[in-house]
């Protein structure tokens, strides 16, 4: 067999995919353009890690360096497509358009059509860019009501966070819906899409419709909205968004955690923050029998009115819990203004007592076991 002969007729020959042959070799597709392409793309990424290298080493302010990052990336990249595009239309020449056309129309043919209404494969790809629009367009509006405005029309948090979110996706399904007109999906067979919709919930849809009206619910209702610390699948975190089909809640060791809507709906959520994000945090001490108790007291109620993130406007208590095995047992409950900070406040509260306990004598005692013998006599066993 001559190996020529065969290379030859696969890298020089014009390539041809079924019925389209193209003006081109399968060797000028790979010298014209993959090799161009691929050379462009790692001189692009050497000059964005270069850039971002001469920013982290410079002394602008982060949010400007970050500013920079973003907006390199955006040129870089823009960049490489144009050069994608001229690389293309080099390697097609003048058939380019001849070409575009076919594919055009090769995009066009109808794969579902119902009354006035076809469905073909560039009607899916151009839903990709409509819902992207209608995705800006909500956030976007969601920016333009201030808050102060809110705050003068009379709406707390939880009231201003349902507005917000009714806004945003009513102006998305305004703006998605206007855009599937603009492509050529008609609104008046509409119903067919719902009966696709129907079809696909017997097929594996209903998580994806319960956490949707789940979604509606928690907008409603409010049982938890943005900026809220909640208790829920044994993490705590804040939550970070509520979207329509799910809630991303960012954890205390900065993890990002997804919960699906229909869990929020359905099982329990402790929520620190509901309808005041002031909470008790409690510490637990024991000291000595030997100890005044009273003058334990006094300390402990001093020590939890220092507390820097405690309310001042609330009152604080400290509690003998009970009488254990080792030491008396107090519990100090603090009122602090925020949630977030509890677990600041509680480690302030504990480092204080200790301190203040150490300095005044008072005893922190531990568990610890008496042996008793009754006679004096210690037998040893026999080797």
């Amino acid at each position: 067999m001559d190996y020529s002969e065969v290379l030859k007729s696969i890298f020089m020959k014009s390539l041809k995919i079924g019925v389209v042959e193209f003006p081109f070799t399968l060797l000028e597709l790979l010298l014209e353009l993959f090799l161009p392409a691929l050379l462009v793309f790692i001189i692009y990424r050497l000059l964005n890690m270069g850039v971002n290298r001469l920013l982290n080493k410079s002394k602008f302010k982060e949010t400007l360096r970050n500013g920079i990052k973003l907006w390199t990336r955006r040129i870089l990249r823009f960049a490489y497509i144009i050069i994608l595009l001229l690389l293309t239309g080099r390697l097609f020449g003048a058939k380019i358009y001849e070409y575009m056309r076919m594919f055009t129309d090769i995009l066009n043919q109808p794969i579902l059509q119902s009354g006035n209404t076809k469905v073909s494969f560039l009607t899916l790809l151009l839903i990709i860019p409509v819902f992207y629009i209608a995705s800006w367009t909500g956030k976007t509006s969601r920016g333009l009501i201030s808050k102060d405005l809110m705050d003068r029309m009379g709406l707390d948090d939880a009231r201003q966070f349902s507005f917000i979110s009714l806004l945003r996706y009513g102006v998305m399904i305004i703006v998605f819906l206007i855009g599937l007109s603009v492509i050529g999906v008609n609104l008046s067979s509409i119903t067919v899409i719902f009966g696709v919709l129907g079809i696909g919930i017997g097929f594996g849809l209903q998580t994806v419709v319960a956490n949707l009206f789940a979604g509606i619910i928690i907008i409603l209702s409010r049982p938890i909205k943005e900026g809220d610390r909640i208790f829920v699948y044994n993490y705590e975190g804040t939550v970070v968004h509520v979207r329509i089909l799910s809630t991303v809640i960012n954890t205390l060791t900065n993890e990002t955690i997804i919960v699906p809507n229909a869990h929020l709906v359905s099982d329990p959520v402790h929520n620190y923050s509901y309808s005041d994000r002031s909470i008790v945090i409690r510490n637990n001490i024991g000291v000595s029998y030997n100890s005044d108790l009273d003058s334990v007291v006094v300390i402990l109620e001093e020590i939890a009115s220092r507390n820097p993130f405690a309310d001042s406007s609330k009152e604080n208590n400290v509690r003998v819990k009970e009488f254990g095995a080792s030491s008396i047992d107090f519990a100090v409950f603090t009122w602090i203004r925020d949630v977030s900070d509890k677990f600041d406040a509680h480690h302030w509260t504990n480092m204080e007592i200790w301190r203040t306990f150490k300095a005044k004598g008072i005893e922190i005692p531990f568990a610890q076991m008496d042996l008793h013998i009754k006679d004096g006599n210690i037998k040893t066993l026999p080797d």
